[in-house]
């Protein structure tokens, strides 16, 4: 089966019910996690983004205290699997603030996280990718949020 264009569902999606339409979101979330997961950011988080990313966090917080230091390569693995999760929550958002606060606070629980990722050239490495990706990102964003994201990325660097 292949999937017609966003434009021939919209046209479609034009031609139904309010409630028709609503059973088809239902349908959708029980098919994967995923649609279940950015369903619930649109209806319930998406008007207080504070609150979104608060939770966000905390959910970083709990897995990289999950982190499996038995062996460098369950480390990375585990760490990887975190940042897959939060760019899974970034992309929810859409919002640009919310990538870079998001992405900041990533890169500071992995600066703190024991044992150090200087010890790990590829855990560094992927330390310095995420701080030059956050850098190019925060080009875009206002003046001011500019100069605070600049002086967290600073700090982190040091």
């Amino acid at each position: 089966m292949k999937a017609v264009t966003i434009k021939e569902l919209k046209q479609e999606l034009n031609h139904r019910s309010p409630k028709e339409v609503m059973d088809l979101c239902l349908r959708l979330t029980r098919f994967k996690k995923e649609n279940k997961e950015l369903l619930t950011y649109l209806l319930f988080e998406a008007s207080y983004e504070e609150g979104y990313i608060n939770s966000v966090k905390e959910e970083i917080d709990e897995q990289f205290e999950r982190v499996n230091t038995k062996s460098p390569y369950f480390t990375r693995k585990s760490i990887r699997t975190i940042l897959k999760n939060t760019r899974k929550y970034i992309r929810y958002s859409k919002n640009k603030e919310t990538e870079v606060d998001l992405l900041l606070y990533f890169c500071a629980k992995m600066k703190d996280f024991r044992p150090s990722i200087k010890h790990n050239k590829r855990l560094q490495n992927l330390f310095n990718n995420l701080i030059e990706s956050i850098q190019k990102k925060i080009i875009t964003l206002h003046e001011d949020l500019q100069y605070d994201y600049e002086m967290e990325v600073n700090n982190l660097i040091d």
